[in-house]
């Protein structure tokens, strides 16, 4: 408490004991506290004005720590970063009716585009009429926005400021269309250069940002990056020159199914395809396989490959043995992509069929010779989504048998090392397990022994993505369990082997299973089939609650079911 005169107790005398305090004067306490909470906000606007590294730096204004002089681009997706976050967060201030910080940040915006204009105008050699007229647009509308804000803050009736909010929107939604184009019109000129490639995107840390505020403004931003790219790619017969532009375009199909499409509908998938067609670019081929697969992710990707004769292509790399067997896994990728089970469009590439057989038969044999999990794992997909194609597929890799070359891997841990390896093969092996001739296989190779391993697959990490497939493993494995023993050989072997305590364990811990109701109803499934061929080996306790009543109500009793009232 303050004494008349403005000061503060020197000090207070107790008992045994003398305390010193300091002689502090209130207001000059108030005005150091005054000045912190002012230099937060003086913090603010310094960080949204530009920063010359010296006085007389001729007008190039820069970002400090960012690109210097000569940096248009880097420039530009740092300062253009920064923007699309600030729309974005005037959004969530508003929708939330938090007037003053939407004022606040919408004079932080203006200072920021106005300074990404100014920048890049000095440091720019591609600025024409076009985009000085949306550069005005854009100021236009910052300062539009600035002024409503603002206009708001002094507004207490409701229902007015309701009628006002739907104005602020229109204008942040017209500010950020032409800040898109503004930004779109800009890093095209700059892609397009002969100075400036993706990479330079890349290395920056540009390509996502560009994607990201693409989404700004006009949805076929990135086309013509990739309209570049592909005509460079297209005209190219420098090895280094399309080595480095397969690079980048690989680059851009990272960015998500978004990009790809584009990429495939400006002709990516031709030019690539064009590249694995040509003997020269022979050391190109898996760099041009891996952008494919990529690009194979979208329908529009599968279509293009199917009008250029694509899987022709595959089978051949994949049957030509002088290829390196990076290329052929490579192949392989491609191979599980346009296969995918996801994809509805697979379902009609007739020209597959033709060439199936030839490349189930590449398939197992680069299995069979894989030097390296990554290898195995890319033919085995590949094997594994096309026994989901076609049921003919089923047959083949019996006649091939692929059964014995997936078993034996199993016990080499330099091919097979993973759960998402496992993930595989125990696909492969459900979906061969509806052939009738396919139980005598397993049993010969001692694969009810190696499905039984299956039914205990642990994640090493942890990670979501490495239990997923944990899960995937014991699911599939219960599947084929089940299915073999309709064999009654298959199930005394997988009895003697005391499948059914794993699958007991399996039901009634939902730890064991990771509280997967996927694994427990293969589970359930498996045990009922083993139970009706060797009713001995189940306990009464086990027989009543897992096997004798319907699968649902053994599916309740074990899933471990737990309301919430909140």
């Amino acid at each position: 408490m303050a004494l008349p005169g403005g000061h503060h107790l020197d000090s207070v005398t107790l008992p045994g004991q003398r305390l010193h305090l300091m002689q502090v004067d209130s207001v000059q306490r108030w005005m150091e506290d005054l000045k912190l909470m002012t230099e937060c906000e003086c913090m603010c606007v310094l960080q949204a004005k530009p920063i010359s590294l010296e006085e007389d730096a001729q007008g190039d204004l820069i970002l400090a720590g960012g690109p210097g002089p000569g940096d248009p681009l880097q420039l530009l997706l740092k300062r253009g970063w920064v923007i699309s976050t600030e729309l974005r967060r005037i959004g969530q201030k508003l929708a939330q009716d938090r007037w003053a910080r939407v004022h606040s940040m919408s004079v932080r915006l203006t200072c920021h585009a106005r300074s990404m204009v100014s920048e890049y105008s000095a440091v720019s050699r591609n600025s024409s009429k076009e985009m000085g007229q949306i550069e005005k647009l854009l100021m236009e509308k910052c300062s539009e926005l600035s002024a409503v804000t603002e206009r708001c803050l002094q507004v207490e009736n409701e229902h007015v400021l309701k009628s006002m909010k739907a104005c602020v929107s229109e204008t942040l939604s017209m500010l950020g269309q032409h800040f898109g184009q503004l930004l779109e019109l800009a890093l095209t000129r700059e892609v397009q250069t002969e100075s400036c490639s993706v990479t330079e995107l890349e290395c920056s840390g540009g390509i996502s940002a560009y994607c990201n505020l693409c989404l700004l403004g006009s949805s076929n931003s990135p086309v013509s990056a990739s309209q570049a790219l592909v005509r460079k790619i297209d005209a190219s017969d420098n090895i280094y020159t399309t080595e480095s532009t397969t690079g980048n375009l690989f680059s851009l199909t990272q960015e998500g199914a978004p990009l790809c499409r584009i990429i495939a509908k400006e002709g990516g998938v031709v030019a690539l395809f064009k590249i694995c067609r040509q003997d020269t670019f022979r050391c190109l081929y898996p760099q041009a396989l891996r952008t494919l697969a990529s690009i194979c992710c979208v329908e529009e990707g599968v279509h293009q490959l199917e009008k250029v004769d694509g899987v022709l292509c595959l089978a051949d790399i994949l049957t030509d043995d002088s290829h390196s067997e990076a290329t052929r896994a490579e192949a392989a990728a491609v191979v599980a992509q346009v296969t995918s089970p996801h994809l509805p469009v697979t379902q009609h590439l007739s020209s597959f069929m033709e060439s199936m057989e030839e490349i189930v038969t590449a398939l197992v044999k680069l299995c069979q010779e894989a030097s390296s999990g990554e290898v195995f794992l890319l033919a085995s997909a590949a094997l594994a989504n096309i026994t989901f194609f076609d049921t003919m597929a089923c047959e083949m890799l019996l006649q091939l048998n692929a059964i014995r070359v997936l078993l034996e891997a199993c016990s080499d841990k330099q091919r097979v090392d993973t759960p998402y390896t496992r993930d595989q093969i125990v696909t492969i092996l459900a979906n061969m397990s509806v052939l009738e001739q396919c139980a005598s296989d397993i049993i010969q190779e001692n694969g009810v022994q190696l499905i039984m391993g299956m039914l205990s697959e642990k994640p090493r990490s942890g990670t979501p993505a490495e239990v997923a497939a944990c899960e995937r493993v014991q699911q599939k494995a219960a599947v084929t369990l089940a299915r073999l023993s309709r064999d009654p050989d298959v199930a005394r072997e997988a009895v003697r082997l005391s499948c059914m305590s794993r699958l007991i364990e399996l039901c009634r811990s939902p730890s064991e299973r990771n509280s997967s109701d996927a694994v427990l109803v293969a589970c359930l499934a498996a045990l009922r089939r083993l139970a009706g061929v060797c009713p001995e080996g189940l306990q009464d306790s086990d027989f009543q609650q897992l096997v004798q009543p319907r699968l649902v109500d053994s599916f309740l009793l074990c899933s471990n079911m737990e309301e919430s009232f909140v």
